[in-house]
């Protein structure tokens, strides 16, 4: 069986700065999970709405450094 980071060295159609974004969210986004902190939770600490917060762990849109650094300020 293939593992994840066998799988991703395959993937080259994701710019490599956008794929550190991926990482870098999912690796957030496990940290809140992990934490017993909401989608709604974490939106409240953060100043933005529950929806636009999904909009962003479902990568409707690449975010930026600066929404990545307030949702990490938000888990503390």
């Amino acid at each position: 069986m293939q593992t994840y980071s066998d799988f991703k060295k395959q993937i080259t159609s994701i710019p490599a700065i956008e794929m550190d974004v991926i990482h870098t969210l999912s690796y957030l986004e496990a940290k809140r999970i992990d934490r017993g902190i909401s989608q709604s939770e974490l939106a409240k600490r953060i100043g933005m709405n529950t929806s636009q917060l999904a909009s962003i762990e479902r990568m409707d849109h690449i975010p930026s450094l600066k929404t990545l650094s307030r949702y990490a300020n938000g888990l503390g």
